[in-house]
C-alpha cells in the first residue's frame, strides 16, 4: 500500500488509487468484512467462463455480488490488477499447487503418468478446470498478458512431465517427445470430452499410457 508523508505531494501514479479507496470508504461495513479478493476473483472466472473476458468490468461484478463498485478498490488497484490476478490464479491453482501436490506424495514416475492420462476424466473438478482453461486461452489469443502467463504454465506443466519420463529411464529426446505428446492428449479430451462412450473412454486411456511407457526398440527403460 502507498503511504504519504504529510506536507508532501502525493505521487501522481496513486491519486487514482487513493481516490477510489476513498470512496469505497463509504460503502457498509458488512461488505468490507463479508467479501474478500478470491470472491471478486471467483466471479470474474464465472464471467470469464461464461461469456468472456469483455464480459469481465467492475460494475458487472459489483452488480453480480450485490455490493457498490467502490468496493472493488478495497482489494484492488484496478480492473487490470483484477485481470492479473485472476490470471496468477489460475496458475497456481492448475499447475503450481498440482505439481507441489504429486510432489509431496512421491508417487512414482510411471504411475505418475498414468494417473496424468487419467487427469481429464477427474469428474466435476476435472470439468470446471477444462472450462478455465479454455477461457483463458481463449483470452491468451487477444491479450499479450494472458499470452505470457499461459506460456508459462504450458512450459512448467511440460517440464515437469519431461521430468516423470527422464525419471522412467527414457532419454532426453524421447521424454520431451512423450512429454509434448502426453500434454497434447490431455488438452485434447478436454476439448474432445462428449466424443465416444465411457468404454471408448477408458480404451484411449489405456492405450495412450501404454503407447507412452513401451519402451523404445532395442532399448529397456529402468524401472
Amino acid at each position: 500500500m502507498l503511504t504519504t508523508t504529510p506536507g508532501k505531494p502525493r505521487p501522481r501514479k496513486a491519486s487514482a488509487a487513493l481516490q477510489r479507496k476513498s470512496e469505497a470508504g463509504a460503502k457498509p461495513a458488512s461488505e468490507r468484512s463479508q467479501l474478500g479478493p478470491a470472491d471478486w476473483i471467483v466471479a470474474a472466472t464465472e464471467l470469464l467462463i461464461d461469456k468472456s473476458i469483455d464480459a469481465v468490468r467492475v460494475d458487472v461484478l459489483a452488480k453480480l455480488l450485490q455490493v457498490t463498485r467502490g468496493s472493488f478498490y478495497w482489494h484492488f488497484v484496478d480492473r487490470d490488477d483484477l485481470l492479473k490476478r485472476i490470471l496468477v490464479s489460475w496458475q497456481e491453482a492448475q499447475t503450481e499447487q498440482i505439481i507441489a501436490r504429486y510432489r509431496k506424495q512421491g508417487v512414482e514416475a510411471q504411475d505418475l503418468i498414468v494417473e496424468l492420462v487419467e487427469l481429464p476424466f477427474h469428474g466435476r473438478a476435472a470439468m470446471k478446470g477444462a472450462s478455465v482453461e479454455l477461457a483463458v486461452r481463449a483470452w491468451a489469443r487477444r491479450d499479450e498478458m494472458a499470452r505470457m502467463i499461459v506460456d508459462e504454465v504450458d512450459a512448467k506443466r511440460l517440464a515437469y512431465i519431461e521430468e516423470c519420463f527422464l525419471s522412467c529411464g527414457f532419454d532426453a529426446k524421447s521424454a520431451r517427445s512423450r512429454a509434448f505428446t502426453l500434454y497434447c492428449y490431455m488438452q485434447s479430451e478436454s476439448l474432445f470430452r462428449n466424443q465416444g462412450s465411457t468404454a471408448d473412454k477408458a480404451e484411449r486411456r489405456r492405450f495412450v499410457a501404454q503407447m507412452l511407457l513401451a519402451p523404445e526398440p532395442g532399448k529397456a527403460q529402468a524401472r
